[in-house]
């Protein structure tokens, strides 16, 4: 069938991925509302070339054992999710499992590592990687007769790349001949992430990053996109307190109030939490969501970010802010907020939005870094403008462009 596209979900039996899947299926059988639908808003309607819901097909990789429906079911049981829903879609999400094969896990943490019961072992390189992962996209397509693959990265966060740190491997982070070297090595430094952003932008696929981790984020990954036509974004989702971080903060900056400290506590009990329980992992995602105060207000106020797992909360996410702000005459003064949320329920609307734009993208004849995808993201590559609202516009203007 023409202009079908391929989803290929990297963590494709988490929560994230789980819901975006029933809720793909639901949208495209009007079997729920459209409600948290960016590209479903009235100002979008009639965008040329925009894709149908129907126009993807979903496969992926998974380190764990596990299915979409066994996913769906836990997180009814949490009252995340419908449970009249799930049973309705049951077979088409069962029928789905048979397209998911094992992952890999290269450089993704002790942790990960523990959790893994289903990853591949086979790869000694990064290049053996790389090429496998190639092999199962590519079977993939061909199976479905697709016209192309969006590969969506939902895995769960990785420690920080060290290897990057050090200024002495500027060559490998900015240039893809250089890069490309890292492959071949039997300790190849470059995260599991990584290697799959390469797998898919050297095959001509694109990637999307909605995790804090590396992915493509370095220059060399738009060096290879551009030789290959591909199209890549990322980083981290924006789904909750930093969308609100990034809403207020230029409330606070327009009306010349001057915001002394920042303070964030977060707490949850999803896969995700165990995960960022290793203090490894946390500095990432820490770090994703810290950053954006001092590039909308022009300077640093004092910030803390605190993230804990606590398993009774389940995929439920509640996140507290603290803002300690100076007003006229110099007066302190406090504003306080509770975020509380599913996890997986806040992003897999995004993720779906996400594919529909990179698809649309795609038939626009538009190719390398989306960063007019940048109100979807903590991190969004390359983009200094961390304010949701211009964020927004720039999607806008860029969705109106014929």
């Amino acid at each position: 069938m023409e202009n079908r596209t391929g989803i290929w979900f990297i963590g494709a039996w988490g929560g994230v991925a789980a819901t975006a899947t029933l809720g793909l299926l639901a949208t495209r059988e009007k079997k729920a509302p459209l409600v948290g639908l960016t590209t479903e808003l009235p100002e979008f309607s009639g965008i040329p070339q925009m894709p149908d819901w129907k126009d993807f097909v979903i496969g992926g990789c998974e380190i764990r054992r596990g299915s979409f429906a066994e996913t769906a079911d836990d997180l009814a049981s949490q009252n995340a999710l419908d449970s009249r829903l799930v049973e309705v879609l049951r077979a088409e999400l069962c029928a789905l499992d048979a397209e998911i094969v094992p992952g890999y896990t290269c450089n993704s943490g002790p942790v990960v590592e523990r959790m893994a019961d289903w990853s591949r072992k086979d790869a000694t390189t990064g290049r053996a990687m790389v090429s496998a992962m190639q092999v199962e996209m590519g079977a993939f397509v061909k199976r479905h007769g697709l016209s192309h693959l969006i590969v969506f990265n939902l895995m769960s966060t990785e420690p920080v790349c060290e290897y990057f740190q050090d200024s002495l491997h500027r060559q490998e982070w900015e240039h893809w001949d250089a890069m490309e070297s890292l492959l071949d090595s039997g300790m190849c430094p470059l995260p599991a992430s990584s290697l799959y952003a390469i797998a898919a932008l050297e095959a001509g696929y694109d990637f999307v990053n909605f995790t804090p981790s590396l992915g493509a984020t370095p220059p060399a990954m738009g060096e290879l996109a551009a030789k290959t036509g591909a199209r890549f974004f990322g980083n981290d989702g924006k789904t909750g307190e930093t969308l609100m971080k990034s809403t207020l903060a230029p409330m606070f900056a327009h009306r010349n109030l001057e915001i002394m400290s920042w303070v964030g506590h977060n707490i949850f009990g999803n896969r995700d939490g165990v995960v960022l329980d290793d203090p490894r992992n946390k500095a990432t995602k820490v770090t994703s969501k810290n950053h954006l105060l001092e590039q909308i207000l022009g300077y640093s106020p004092q910030t803390l970010v605190t993230i804990e797992y606590i398993k009774s909360l389940g995929d439920w996410k509640t996140a507290w802010d603290h803002i300690h702000f100076r007003g006229f005459l110099g007066t302190p003064m406090t504003l306080q907020f509770t975020w509380q949320g599913c996890d997986s329920l806040l992003a897999a609307p995004l993720v779906l939005d996400l594919i529909r734009l990179t698809e649309l993208a795609r038939r626009r004849q538009f190719t390398g870094k989306m960063d007019f995808l940048a109100c979807f993201f903590k991190s969004p590559i390359g983009v200094s403008e961390q304010g949701f609202v211009r964020q927004f516009e720039q999607l806008e203007r860029w969705m109106r462009v014929e």
